[in-house]
């Protein structure tokens, strides 16, 4: 009888897992909007000073986008169970993303460099927001990298298969989400900076 009952918990938990990561994901978004709401209203005052975006955003973006597509070329395989396939793809995701991560610092760098800093005497409104709302995005991303990391520990564990890939759906879910994030984030910086 315990075991029909944990059963039974199991698979209540593996239902609601995703519409919880769905709600998840749109309270995530409702941050980001504010916050770029609040760089939009802020961009109307006397001392807003604007600027190019870093090279490295650039780059990153690229980095990330092709983060997500591994992911989904992985998730692929894995639906095959080519297993060997599916860990390279994962790898070359993890690869990607942790690229991403260095070339956000890398971007900061740029801006200091550009004389844009988030704070003290010399920090303008415009880099301030941009830094504070590009760290969010970061942190996000900081998240989807430790799944990422659980994801490839347990697919060297051969834990996924084509039968049960919920945890490696869940965590690719939450990978394309922070990847269109950040491309709307840039597009945004890009046409409002």
């Amino acid at each position: 009888m315990k075991e029909g009952l944990d059963l039974e918990l199991q698979q209540g938990k593996r239902k609601a897992a995703k519409p919880m990561m769905w709600i998840s994901m749109v309270s995530m978004t409702m941050m980001f909007a504010g916050l770029t709401s609040a760089y939009v209203i802020s961009s109307s005052r006397e001392d807003w000073v604007s600027f190019d975006l870093p090279q490295a955003f650039i780059v990153s973006s690229i980095c990330i986008l092709l983060s997500s597509l591994t992911f989904f070329i992985a998730k692929q395989f894995l639906r095959k169970d080519n297993q060997i396939m599916t860990r390279l793809f994962l790898m070359a995701t993890l690869f990607l993303g942790l690229a991403f991560v260095y070339e956000q610092y890398e971007g900061f760098l740029q801006l200091r460099e550009m004389g844009l800093y988030f704070t003290g005497p010399d920090s303008e409104v415009s880099s301030s927001m941009l830094m504070v709302i590009v760290f969010a995005h970061v942190i996000h991303v900081a998240a989807g990298v430790i799944c990422l990391l659980v994801v490839v520990l347990k697919q060297f564990l051969n834990r996924y298969s084509s039968k049960d890939m919920l945890g490696f759906e869940l965590a690719a879910i939450f990978w394309h989400f922070v990847d269109l994030l950040w491309i709307g984030l840039f597009l945004f910086f890009y046409f409002n900076t």
